[in-house]
């Protein structure tokens, strides 16, 4: 099943109304209406969806979804957004060629040995169509990074690899916007990572039992110009890899948000740098879930 967030539905709490959709159809059924109880947001699906699955069906009045505003699928997560940085083998080798890799010397130790764990701040987060805002007089260099996101469902710590997917309620898209000049100047990642707006998610989350996740084709445009091409099969470190490392010290809680890390492609991987320019569109598609696309402005 696939869940979004509308925004204009008579929300409260800032949370929005949890939505059933079916993208095809460009149709949405309110989980409240279906369940004839109020369901606040979606971690408060998450946390009751094994009692309340059973009797979600598209049902009742449907509401068309071009006249909705869908926000992100978790508007305002509880926690930072965990990241995974240098996760595909050609985008690490990129990357360390970039000069902006603090965490490799030379191309003889651009791939990781372990995942590389970054965080970018909740108030970065923004839906499907929202503009992402240049950073005028602090940054002149945006990059993209097409991401799939892990949602957790049920939280948990010392989490095994094998146990990992048990823990997974379903995936979204995240463009994780970078200043690479902030993130080179303060060699690190958090800061350039984590401005306003620099976290576009969405458009809706899908349940883990839509789709196999470990091959999933990922794709990024900008304009129209296909810049990112790759497939989570190529993934360094695994799902459950990185769910395994995260939680081997830190409690997992349902609707922590994870991004997988970025294929090669990025701007910063090009000879020069080709970085977004005001006005500037970008598309990012992964197989199973949707298109999230948002505009530099």
């Amino acid at each position: 099943m696939k869940f979004a967030t509308l925004g204009d539905m008579g929300a409260r709490d800032g949370q929005g109304k949890v939505a059933l959709v079916d993208p095809v159809a460009g149709t949405a059924w309110p989980v409240d209406a279906i369940l004839g109880e109020r369901v606040a947001g979606m971690v408060d699906l998450i946390e009751r969806y094994g009692d309340l699955k059973a009797r979600i069906r598209p049902t009742g009045d449907a509401i068309d979804l071009s006249s909705a505003r869908i926000e992100a699928p978790i508007p305002r997560p509880a926690r930072n957004i965990m990241c995974v940085g240098k996760n595909y083998f050609d985008h690490a080798h990129e990357f360390s060629r970039s000069g902006f890799d603090s965490s490799s010397k030379d191309k003889s130790d651009a791939i990781p040995e372990v995942p590389i764990i970054f965080t970018k701040v909740p108030e970065s987060v923004i839906a499907d169509g929202d503009d992402i805002r240049y950073p005028e007089g602090v940054s002149d260099s945006i990059d993209y990074e097409a991401e799939l996101a892990i949602i957790i469902g049920e939280g948990g710590r010392g989490i095994t690899k094998e146990r990992a997917l048990d823990h997974v309620w379903g995936y979204t898209i995240i463009n994780d916007v970078t200043a690479r000049d902030v993130q080179g100047r303060h060699k690190q990642w958090f800061l350039g990572k984590s401005f306003d707006t620099f976290c576009p998610m969405g458009p809706w989350i899908v349940t883990a039992d839509e789709v196999d996740a470990a091959s999933l084709g990922v794709r990024c445009w900008v304009n129209d110009e296909l810049r990112q091409d790759a497939n989570t099969s190529d993934l360094i470190f695994d799902i459950p890899t990185l769910i395994e490392t995260i939680s081997a010290g830190i409690t997992l809680r349902p609707g922590d948000v994870i991004a997988t890390g970025t294929p090669a492609g990025v701007g910063i991987g090009f000879n020069p740098p080709r970085y977004l320019k005001r006005g500037d569109r970008v598309t990012i598609e992964i197989d199973g879930i949707g298109r999230l696309t948002n505009t530099l402005r």
